[in-house]
């Protein structure tokens, strides 16, 4: 581990439709407004760009988690707050990203199946019960539940604002520590 850390990596995971992104994009713009150095990577984003070869198979997946892990760890090496959105499907991999970044809070955005699929604004569920799209996360392809988390947003029963607030606390509290 780097004794010079002195960022953080913030890691919201969850499936998609959860609600992620939505709460990244207010705790940067807080953190923006108050004078904190962050950085939002976004994984739907980084997947036309960074991970742009890549498809949804288990390997490209590990392999798209494992380039936006490293990403954030060089911009918390700066000293900037880094939020990442991204379903980051498996428990192991978290657990490594833990393990390898020194200052990381996670953050389970957890929402049920049934909820995402509602808010599902690009219609992946629809495709994915279909049998049109493969190995979509949670319909075809399998999302381990976080065990161990610092903030758990239930994004079915608390409002955006609640959601963003509870990880805004928790990233100022781990950052000025």
């Amino acid at each position: 581990m780097q004794t010079d850390f002195r960022g953080l990596v913030v890691w919201l995971t969850g499936l998609s439709g959860a609600g992620k992104t939505s709460i990244a994009i207010r705790v940067h713009d807080d953190l923006t407004w108050r004078g904190f150095p962050s950085a939002l990577l976004d994984g739907d984003d980084l997947r036309k760009t960074l991970s742009a070869d890549l498809g949804f198979s288990e390997a490209d997946r590990r392999e798209n988690v494992k380039r936006i892990s490293q990403l954030a760890i060089h911009r918390a090496t700066s000293g900037a707050i880094v939020l990442v959105s991204a379903i980051s499907p498996f428990s192991d991999q978290r657990s490594s990203i833990r393990l390898n970044t020194p200052r990381y809070i996670e953050v389970f955005v957890d929402s049920p199946l049934n909820v995402c699929e509602a808010r599902d604004p690009k219609g992946l569920y629809r495709l994915a019960r279909l049998g049109l799209l493969s190995n979509f996360t949670g319909i075809d392809s399998p999302y381990d539940v976080p065990v161990f988390h610092e903030v758990h947003c239930k994004t079915d029963k608390e409002s955006l604002m609640e959601s963003a607030n509870k990880v805004l606390l928790a990233t100022l509290a781990a950052y000025t520590a």
